[in-house]
């Protein structure tokens, strides 16, 4: 668990993170070079979450990279499906991290959306949603493992 107390936001329990896997964690299918051990390392904090579409059929491999299981999406609606998992999870207990279109609804209704532009660019929908923005997934990442910073963006 990770726990924050944001001035002029109160406090936030954090227990999942949810993470949207092509373009935010992976490229073109492919998983960020060195991306496996720091989402390995939040296991200790955090219970994981991937969320794909599986857009270049390599997500199995990308599975077995990470030691988890991702929840892939049925085609269409995918944005409402990522919102609604987040919302199973408990919402205001979920940290969503992602970049396309269709991860802005997961973002603006979890207790924190961060926002990564990535190697695929962000789209401007999940920047309206996203309460941080970070230039790639080790900066995000890296605001996980140093939750400090966080309070430092986010407070009021």
């Amino acid at each position: 668990m990770i726990e924050l107390e944001i001035p002029g936001r109160g406090k936030i329990h954090l227990e999942h993170v949810v993470f949207d896997v092509n373009g935010t964690l992976a490229v073109d299918g492919r998983l960020l070079e060195g991306v496996a051990g720091k989402v390995g390392r939040l296991r200790e904090r955090l219970q994981i979450h991937l969320l794909t579409a599986d857009t270049h059929g390599r997500q199995d491999f990308i599975d077995v990279l990470l030691s988890l299981k991702a929840a892939r999406l049925k085609p269409g609606g995918e944005a409402g499906q990522k919102a609604d998992f987040v919302r199973n999870l408990g919402a205001e207990s979920v940290v969503a991290v992602g970049n396309g279109a269709n991860d802005a609804e997961m973002l603006k209704v979890a207790a924190i959306g961060i926002a990564v532009i990535g190697g695929e660019g962000l789209a401007v929908e999940a920047l309206q949603a996203a309460d941080v923005v970070c230039r790639t997934a080790f900066d995000a990442l890296d605001l996980l493992h140093s939750p400090r910073r966080l309070v430092a963006t986010l407070r009021r």
